[in-house]
C-alpha cells in the first residue's frame, strides 16, 4: 500500500467502492485522513464495510468539511450528466481527484533523487499488453517493477514508494480525466478510435481525455504515440513541433525515418534516426497479429528510452506469456483449437483477433457499442460460421445476414458447444473456435474476465467429456 498523507487530520470523502476506492481509502486511512467512503449499491458499500473501510453517508453531511472528494473512474464525471456526488462537490468547492492523482502527488512530494520512474501507457485497444509487456521487459532487466492501475492492482495498493523502483501504469481515459500533477518519464498513446463515446460525449473530448497523459512532461522525458490513426498522428505532430519532451513515433504499418516500427513482423529501431531491425516477432509466440506488433513496438520504445539494452529487450519479447483473456490459448480438442479473446470489448479489438487467423468459427455478442460489428464487414469472409450470444444477437444478425451463417446459441456454454461440433465436423485442419465477442459484458457476466473464466471452464467440461467417450470407445 502507498499511504497518502496529503490529508492527515482532514475529511475526505471516497465515492465508489470497488477496486480504485477500496484502495484509495485504504491508503488515505492508513496516511491519517478521516475517510468517509459511500457507494450507491447496498451490496458493495456491505463488502467494503465487512473489509474494514470507514462507510459514512457522504450524501447526508455538510460538503463544506471535505478536503477533497476521491471518485472512481466510473463515475460520470461530465457526461451524459455530472453524478450528483459531482455536482455536490462542485456547488462547495471541493476539489475532485483520482486515485491516479493521489499518487502523482505523493511521488511529487518526494526529493528528486527519491522519485521512481514512472510509465504510463493508455490507448483504445492494447494497452493492457502492452503494460504487461513493459513490466515484463523490465522484470526480464531486473529492474524493480511495479504493475497497476487500470490493470492488476489498484496503484495505490502497489508497494510503498521508494528510488529505483519502476511504475508500469495503465491508464484509461475515465482515469485520466481526473489527473493534472502526473508526470511520465515515458508515456504511450498507442491508439484511438471512437469508444466510451458514452461516458465523454464526442471524439473531441474522448481524445482531449487521452491526450493528458502528456501532460507536465519536461525535456528529459519521452511522448511514445502511435501514428496508424489520424487522431494519434495529429497529436504526435503537435507534440513534436512544441517540443517540450522527446517524441517516439510508433508504427505497425508504415515504415518510420524516426521512432519505432513493426513490419513483416519485425522490429525496426529509428529512434536515432538510423533503423535496424532489433527483434522478430516470430520468435515471440504470444505477440501474434498486427495489434500485437503496435503493441511491442510501443513496448520496445518505451524500455529502450529508459535503458534497456536493445538485445535484452527482444530476449524478454520472446518469453511474453500474454495477458489472459486475450488471444488466450485455452485448449486443443479433437484437432479443433480453442482461442479465448474476451477482453476484445469493441469490434475494433475483435479485428485484430480476426485478422490473426485465415478461418474461425467466431462466438460473438453482449453489450454492443456504437456501430456495432459494420466495421468488421472485411473480416466476414473469415467467419465459418457465427454463434451469437446476448444482448446485441438480434442486431449482429441482421449485419451477417446473407455473408456469413448464423447460429442463435443465446448463451455461452452452447456457442461453445455448438461451434465445437461444426468446427470437427468441417474437416479443416486445426479449425479455430474463436471467443472475440467486440462487445461489452454486462448483460450475462459479471466482466469480461467472467466471460473469458466461463469459456475456459466450458472447454474444459468439453475436454473431459471427448476423454470420456475416448476411454469408453478404447
Amino acid at each position: 500500500m502507498i499511504p497518502i498523507t496529503e490529508f492527515k487530520g482532514r475529511d475526505v470523502a471516497v465515492f465508489g467502492l470497488a477496486r480504485t476506492g477500496l484502495a484509495a481509502a485504504r491508503a488515505l486511512t492508513a496516511g491519517g485522513a478521516r475517510v468517509h467512503a459511500w457507494d450507491d449499491n447496498d451490496v458493495t458499500r456491505a463488502k467494503a464495510e465487512a473489509a474494514g473501510v470507514p462507510v459514512s453517508d457522504i450524501n447526508s453531511r455538510d460538503w463544506r468539511s471535505f478536503a477533497a472528494l476521491v471518485l472512481s473512474p466510473g463515475v460520470p464525471l461530465t457526461f451524459p450528466e455530472p453524478h450528483r456526488v459531482v455536482t455536490l462537490a462542485d456547488a462547495t468547492g471541493v476539489p475532485i481527484v483520482s486515485d491516479i492523482e493521489l499518487f502523482a502527488r505523493a511521488v511529487n512530494a518526494l526529493p528528486a533523487t527519491q522519485r521512481p520512474k514512472l510509465i504510463g501507457v493508455t490507448g483504445t485497444n492494447g494497452k493492457s499488453t502492452t503494460s504487461a509487456l513493459i513490466a515484463h521487459i523490465l522484470k526480464e532487466a531486473g529492474k524493480d517493477v511495479r504493475l497497476g492501475g487500470n490493470i492488476g492492482e489498484a496503484i495505490l495498493d502497489l508497494p510503498p514508494l521508494h528510488p529505483g523502483a519502476y511504475y508500469v501504469i495503465e491508464l484509461s481515459s475515465y482515469q485520466l480525466d481526473l489527473t493534472s500533477s502526473l508526470r511520465l518519464d515515458a508515456a504511450v498513446w498507442l491508439n484511438t478510435t471512437p469508444d466510451h463515446l458514452d461516458r465523454h460525449g464526442d471524439m473531441n473530448a474522448y481524445v482531449a481525455a487521452k491526450k493528458r497523459i502528456f501532460l507536465n512532461q519536461g525535456a528529459a522525458d519521452w511522448a511514445i504515440i502511435g501514428v496508424d490513426d489520424l487522431y494519434c498522428a495529429k497529436v504526435c505532430t503537435d507534440l513534436t513541433r512544441a517540443a517540450v519532451q522527446h517524441v517516439a513515433p510508433i508504427s505497425s504499418g508504415q515504415a518510420l525515418g524516426r521512432g519505432v516500427c513493426a513490419l513483416d513482423g519485425k522490429i525496426v529501431d529509428a529512434l536515432s534516426g538510423r533503423s535496424e531491425i532489433v527483434a522478430d516477432l516470430a520468435q515471440a509466440p504470444a505477440l501474434a497479429g498486427k495489434h500485437n506488433a503496435q503493441n511491442a513496438a510501443a513496448a520496445y520504445a518505451a524500455t529502450r528510452v529508459l535503458g534497456v539494452d536493445a538485445k535484452a529487450i527482444a530476449q524478454a519479447m520472446n518469453t511474453f506469456p500474454g495477458l489472459p483473456h486475450r488471444l488466450e490459448r485455452v485448449a486443443s480438442i479433437g484437432g479443433v483449437r480453442f482461442i479465448n479473446d474476451s477482453k476484445a470489448t469493441n469490434a475494433n479489438a475483435a479485428a485484430q483477433a480476426l485478422a490473426v487467423y485465415p478461418r474461425v468459427y467466431w462466438i460473438a455478442g453482449g453489450v454492443a457499442k456504437e456501430g456495432g460489428i459494420e466495421e468488421l464487414a472485411p473480416f466476414f469472409p473469415r467467419i465459418a460460421k457465427a454463434y451469437l450470444i446476448g444482448q446485441s444477437a438480434g442486431d449482429f444478425s441482421d449485419t451477417l445476414r446473407g455473408k456469413v451463417p448464423v447460429t442463435m446459441a443465446g448463451h455461452l456454454e452452447a456457442a461453445v458447444r455448438l461451434a465445437f461440433n461444426d468446427a470437427r465436423a468441417s474437416g479443416e485442419p486445426h479449425p479455430v473456435v474463436l471467443l472475440s465477442p467486440a462487445c461489452a459484458s454486462f448483460d450475462q457476466f459479471k466482466s469480461y474476465e467472467d466471460r473469458g473464466q466461463q469459456f475456459k471452464a466450458f472447454v474444459a467440461a468439453l475436454a473431459d467429456a471427448q476423454a470420456q467417450r475416448n476411454g469408453g470407445a478404447a
